[in-house]
């Protein structure tokens, strides 16, 4: 899925690139062939690992069988499905010196243009979730879970302990209500799960992606040609007119 032309996983792999990671793994399973041609090029091939899943695992089982290659201190957890534009290192200077010391996971948070297709959470005066409300008909509020974690070794611990923990949301955040604290992103930060939704994300999206064709490898030379972006352009002459 492009947002101003550049692929959505891309805009990940730039944040997580300028963040000096020890490792990095992209799980996939629908459009394998696609994706992993996407993470051979040059840009990407030396330091991420792509990973088919031939059975989704659950964003938990994921964490669980890359155990080994998950061996920093602190683990970023991102669902890639995101449109996402932050201060990242805002994000991890809050998590590894202000986030209260009880708590080993730090969750991104944002306000929900429509709270019933989110996470919302319930926060104590400290900014630590106290309450979990997935996809609830009527929520309480719209701070909301944005998907996006700073993990300390004992969350990934305790998931390989429980083989039978799969959902992050629904069988590992209830586990630690109580010790997640929360940084609020005040910028972008939208689901790219539907049409308008995606169309959304071009008209705030504030990254303009203008890069000559010389210096497009080849992937990026295909996926300009590919007809998602006459998509998306008739669908927002279409939106604009109406």
């Amino acid at each position: 899925m492009p947002v101003r032309g550049k692929a959505l996983l891309e805009y990940w792999l730039d944040v997580v690139g300028t963040l000096s990671p020890i490792d990095v793994v992209v799980n996939f399973h629908h459009h394998a062939e696609a994706v992993e041609k996407f993470l051979k090029r040059p840009a990407f091939k030396t330091w991420v690992n792509g990973v088919f899943e031939e059975k989704l695992l659950g964003t938990a089982g994921t964490l669980r069988v890359n155990n080994q290659a998950l061996r920093g201190e602190t683990i970023l957890v991102a669902h890639a499905d995101n449109y996402c534009e932050c201060d990242f290192t805002n994000f991890l200077q809050y998590h590894w010196v202000s986030r209260p010391k009880d708590c080993p996971m730090t969750m991104m948070t944002f306000t929900a243009s429509d709270p019933t297709t989110c996470g919302i959470v319930q926060l104590d005066q400290r900014g630590v979730v106290t309450a979990l409300f997935e996809k609830s008909k009527t929520p309480p509020g719209t701070l909301a879970n944005g998907a996006v974690y700073l993990l300390e070794r004992e969350v990934l611990d305790w998931v390989c302990q429980r083989p039978r923990v799969t959902d992050f949301s629904t069988q590992v955040l209830p586990r630690f209500v109580g010790r997640i604290a929360t940084w609020f992103n005040q910028n972008t930060h939208i689901d790219i799960g539907s049409e308008e939704t995606l169309h959304q994300a071009q008209l705030i999206s504030s990254r303009k992606v203008n890069i000559p064709i010389e210096k497009m490898d080849e992937w990026s030379k295909e996926f300009a040609s590919h007809p998602i972006h006459k998509l998306i352009q008739s669908a927002m002459k279409v939106n604009k007119n109406t």
